[in-house]
């Protein structure tokens, strides 16, 4: 078994490391000098920051929800990768089982859209 294949996929690791560890090298030299209050306080769009309260405050429990929501899709869209490379092998019986795994989902977002879970208000 010859490791030469993969020797594409080590140098651009390499590299990827490389570039990641000079720049937080050089960062310190290359970086502004000049610091000020404002530039260190956060940004909120134009707006007055507002201060937060000591607890870290609450969140409401729709923004979980949509966090759930995006993760449950975003799963959904791995799983449609490998059966797009290997669609040719898996013939019918693939199709078939994607289309029950896809029509799964879109019963759970039908049910989600009519529970008013994708509203933000």
């Amino acid at each position: 078994m010859s490791l030469a294949p993969y020797m594409p996929i080590v140098g651009l690791f390499a590299l990827g490391g490389a570039f990641a560890l000079i720049s937080v090298a050089i960062a310190p030299f290359v970086g502004p000098r000049r610091y000020n209050k404002a530039k260190h306080d956060s940004y909120e769009c134009g707006i007055e920051p507002t201060p937060q309260p000591v607890g870290g405050g609450r969140f409401p429990v729709k923004f979980y929800l949509t966090a759930m929501l995006f993760i449950i899709f975003d799963i959904e869209t791995i799983f449609l990768y490998p059966w797009a490379v290997s669609f040719d092998v898996l013939g019918l019986f693939g199709l078939v089982e994607m289309a029950l795994f896809i029509v799964t989902v879109l019963i759970a977002y039908a049910y989600v859209w009519r529970r008013g879970g994708l509203d933000w208000e």
